[in-house]
């Protein structure tokens, strides 16, 4: 599952029981990538509430497109924990395994609004070099209807995605099949 322990039932006090509760009643089932958090149940429940509060709370960005963001990141990152479990919720609302893998695999290949476009674009330079983003990128995002508020969401979604995937990748966080179903989407 990971590389590091997990704190064990009889291990778990007070403080990892109400956040794995709180996890579960959120999102259906506890992730391998919370779970990992176990031996630091704050963390743990800080990186839920961040998650919620970026992928699920209101936002001008739809699911889908914020699971595109997650995917593109987790392509780039190769970090097949993110691919799977984000390329899993985004299929929830393609339903086109096809289309899924061709943008897993590029991108590009896939066809998606203009606006799209533009923060995938983003997605990928701040993934692959944040240090070369410059006013310009947002200028680009500006030009094709993204709000301030927008833009805000699209660097969020693309950070934390970045923030997870070395979690995963650091620490050999693995997935399984059952691990991938039973979410609320």
């Amino acid at each position: 599952m990971a590389w590091i322990r997990r704190a064990g039932e009889d291990e778990a006090g007070d403080e990892l029981r109400a956040a794995l509760d709180a996890i579960v009643g959120r999102r259906g089932k506890l992730s391998n990538i919370l779970a990992v958090h176990s031996l630091h149940p704050k963390a743990m429940t800080a990186h839920m509430d961040l998650y919620m509060a970026i992928m699920f709370e209101s936002s001008s960005l739809t699911r889908e497109e914020r699971e595109m963001i997650a995917v593109v990141v987790s392509a780039i990152d190769q970090c097949p924990y993110g691919i799977l479990h984000h390329g899993k919720a985004l299929n929830h609302y393609w339903k086109d395994e096809a289309r899924l893998a061709r943008f897993i695999e590029e991108p590009r290949s896939v066809d998606v609004s203009p606006r799209m476009r533009a923060v995938l674009d983003y997605a990928t330079l701040l993934t692959e070099r944040p240090s070369g983003i410059e006013e310009l990128d947002i200028a680009r995002l500006r030009d094709v209807g993204l709000s301030d508020e927008e833009i805000l969401s699209v660097n969020l979604v693309v950070s934390y995605f970045n923030f997870s995937n070395r979690i995963a990748l650091g620490l050999g966080v693995e997935f399984s099949e059952d691990e991938l179903e039973g979410y609320k989407y």
